[in-house]
């Protein structure tokens, strides 16, 4: 099969001809296609950039190494963001049992993962920059489980299945778990928006 014929299956058969044939174009189609979606999950998990791009590199290790434990009951997307979040928690614990852990760490060359509009006056630049960094730091004060319902949701997008399938929990907990971080995010962000 080449490339453009692998570019037009689904990640499940993707996934399925990387077991089959070891074709490392197929593993390579799966890398461009989560890549920027779990950056972004982890990254507004643990707030640190370099240890974000860390997480996200081993998780395609571990999709590399153990892609036949993948079975088609499941999503491909469930199962790769179930190896990204256990990986991000864990990243979480070690850093903060090793008092590590800094939110205002977005790398060396303060790179964050907004997309600049060059349209944007100055000042209306200034203030959505500041609003992205308050909203971030106030993600990083929720409660672990609710942070990683709250991401999965709205900013990446998951349906409540998805996520209950992800976090192993049912899905009135995924509700439940959304609804209290965001109720905590708005207390945390309540004199954000005030205009």
């Amino acid at each position: 099969m080449d490339k453009q014929e692998l570019n037009l299956l689904t990640d499940e058969e993707l996934i399925l001809e990387f077991q089959k044939s070891n074709d490392q174009r197929a593993f390579e189609i799966l890398v461009e296609r989560f890549k920027n979606p779990l950056i972004n999950f982890v990254f507004r998990f643990l707030g640190d950039y370099e240890a974000c791009v860390d997480v996200v590199q081993n998780t395609f290790v571990k999709v590399y190494r153990y892609k036949d434990s993948y079975t088609s009951v499941a999503k491909f997307s469930t199962w790769i963001y179930t190896i990204a979040g256990n990986l991000a928690r864990s990243e979480y614990r070690r850093r903060k049992r090793n008092n590590f852990f800094s939110i205002n760490n977005y790398g060396e060359e303060g790179e964050n993962f907004d997309i600049p509009d060059n349209k944007l006056r100055p000042d209306v630049e200034a203030d959505s920059k500041f609003k992205a960094q308050k909203i971030q730091e106030a993600l990083l004060k929720l409660k672990e489980v609710y942070r990683e319902a709250v991401i999965l949701r709205d900013i990446q997008g998951l349906t409540y299945e998805e996520i209950a399938e992800i976090l192993g929990i049912e899905e009135g907990t995924v509700k439940s778990r959304i609804n209290r971080g965001r109720a905590q995010l708005q207390k945390y962000l309540k004199n954000i928006y005030k205009d």
